[in-house]
């Protein structure tokens, strides 16, 4: 299961991995960099779904659901609909 810890973790590697600061990947994604901070840290638990979203954009990642097995939503979900034209 991801947690908040492992979600800090991701946050805070992605903008490292593109070589920003959190001021200027809070720029980019229009937050604070207070709330990068934060979500980094986790800081009163606070992570806002939409600021993480708009963090990882800026920082050139997707986020996105995957199943335990690293299976994908999108793959699921496009398989659940080929079953069901199959019927």
């Amino acid at each position: 299961m991801t947690t908040l810890a492992d979600i800090s973790v991701m946050l805070k590697r992605a903008r490292r991995h593109a070589g920003l600061s959190q001021e200027i990947l809070a720029q980019r994604a229009g937050v604070a960099r207070t709330t990068v901070a934060r979500m980094e840290t986790q800081a009163n638990n606070d992570m806002s779904v939409s600021a993480l979203v708009r963090l990882l954009y800026a920082a050139g990642f997707d986020l996105r659901a995957v199943l335990q097995g690293n299976y994908s939503l999108e793959r699921f979900l496009t398989r659940q609909r080929q079953d069901e034209n199959a019927r």
